[in-house]
């Protein structure tokens, strides 16, 4: 469970309700709501102890494939702070404002990163996103660059159904999936280019990502790994009541496997 799930409730109500809903892995952030920003690590990493709740990662690393200015710093004070709340990874996006950034930048970035992972026992999750205006926008694109950084150790994919469906690709890669974010757009009228985080929401019967048969794709082909709710919509974060909305999306997700 990723906590943008549930914006609203402090962390350790997060980690009470995914407990209550039968989910101990959870995915902290840095923005909705801003948990680095705000707590200590080691509180957080108490807290997670207390609850029997492993911490998968933490939301977000951004543009990591700019590696100029301030980013080399926020890479590493980032990278300390998952090491001490004892998250497994750092989930990485790309830039993503209609500017183009080089395949050898890119490359170049995760060799700066990989040490930085390395020493800290950290993974890094490499999340295509699948915007018009993104840098990187295919998974495959990601793969290749992982291998001409030498990365194959450190870093493994974020598979995004939501970003998985904007860039319009058909394979998988089970291997390299580290982790699977699930969530669903039922706007019936928005194209798909026109596509945004604001639309996002719990994935039902309405949606139109094919959530469900990504789901079933990524499993017959051999990934055993989490997937993880990241609604981004406002109405699912205004809801008075988030953990009754996600056992109703968990209960479709499982009946429909």
């Amino acid at each position: 469970m990723n906590h943008i799930a549930a914006t609203k409730l402090p962390l350790e109500a997060f980690f009470e309700m995914s407990k209550r809903l039968g989910i101990t892995e959870v995915e902290i952030r840095n923005d909705i709501p801003d948990v680095v920003g705000t707590m200590p690590a080691e509180e957080v990493k108490a807290l997670a102890d207390k609850h029997g709740i492993t911490i998968l990662s933490i939301n977000a690393l951004y543009p990591f494939n700019v590696w100029l200015g301030d980013l080399p710093d926020r890479a590493v004070a980032m990278a300390d702070y998952a090491a001490a709340c004892g998250a497994q990874a750092l989930v990485m996006c790309p830039l993503n404002d209609g500017n183009e950034v080089s395949f050898g930048d890119l490359v170049t970035a995760l060799k700066e990163m990989k040490p930085i992972l390395d020493a800290r026992g950290l993974k890094g999750l490499l999340e295509p996103l699948g915007f018009p205006s993104s840098s990187m926008r295919k998974k495959a694109t990601a793969i290749e660059a992982i291998k001409a950084a030498g990365g194959e150790g450190t870093y493994k994919l974020m598979h995004d159904t939501f970003h998985h469906h904007l860039a319009s690709e058909t394979d998988f890669f089970p291997e390299w999936t580290g982790l699977v974010h699930i969530s669903g757009v039922t706007n019936p009228s928005v194209a798909v280019d026109d596509m945004l985080d604001a639309h996002r929401v719990l994935v039902d019967a309405d949606d139109r990502l094919k959530n469900l048969p990504q789901i079933k794709a990524l499993l017959e082909l051999g990934y055993t790994g989490p997937f993880s709710f990241e609604p981004f919509a406002e109405e699912v974060h205004s809801l008075s009541d988030p953990e009754a909305a996600l056992a109703i999306s968990i209960d479709h997700v499982k009946s429909a496997l």
